[in-house]
């Protein structure tokens, strides 16, 4: 079964994004709140509907919960717009996208605390899911807002859905 590296490190950054140290993904997901940052893109097909993915059950994270349509953490050594290309390509085999950036904010859960930097995409190309995923497709808004608050998304989808206003 695949599994997180609990080892992978990540940086540590304060709430402008400046590196004020590292730790590793099993620290910053510890529950001791590590500012960590992250990259999100929203991808969008021409007809307006939004893909998202599904978290695999082995994801130390909301395992099994639908999410944004790539997310993932920003690695030592990387900047923003670095990761967005690695995270996109890794999970849904997409090389060629405009990404525009949203906004970015601090999500904090019970078990973590991220920076996340939030970007949207139209793209009406091929889309590969990894093995990192447990597949993906394209929902129309309408039926996002149907099933908010159902248990369905991850808390962090919700409320990134909500404060953009799709």
């Amino acid at each position: 079964m695949n599994q997180d590296n609990l080892e992978e490190m990540f940086p540590l950054v304060d709430e402008e994004g400046n590196i004020v140290g590292a730790a590793t993904r099993k620290e910053c997901h510890d529950g001791s709140k590590k500012l960590h940052p992250v990259v999100h893109l929203h991808v969008f097909n021409s007809k307006g509907e939004l893909y998202l993915q599904k978290r695999p059950v082995w994801k130390d994270i909301q395992p099994g919960k639908w999410d944004t349509s790539v997310g993932g953490h920003i690695d030592l050594g990387e900047n923003v717009e670095m990761a967005l290309k690695r995270e996109v390509r890794e999970e849904l085999g997409i090389t060629d996208f405009t990404p525009e950036t949203l906004i970015h904010y601090i999500f904090e859960s019970a078990r973590e605390k991220e920076l996340v930097f939030a970007h949207k995409t139209v793209y009406d190309g091929p889309i590969h899911p990894s093995d990192e995923l447990d597949g993906g497709r394209f929902w129309s808004i309408k039926e996002i807002k149907d099933s908010l608050g159902k248990d369905i998304f991850t808390p962090n989808f919700e409320s990134e859905f909500k404060r953009l206003g799709f």
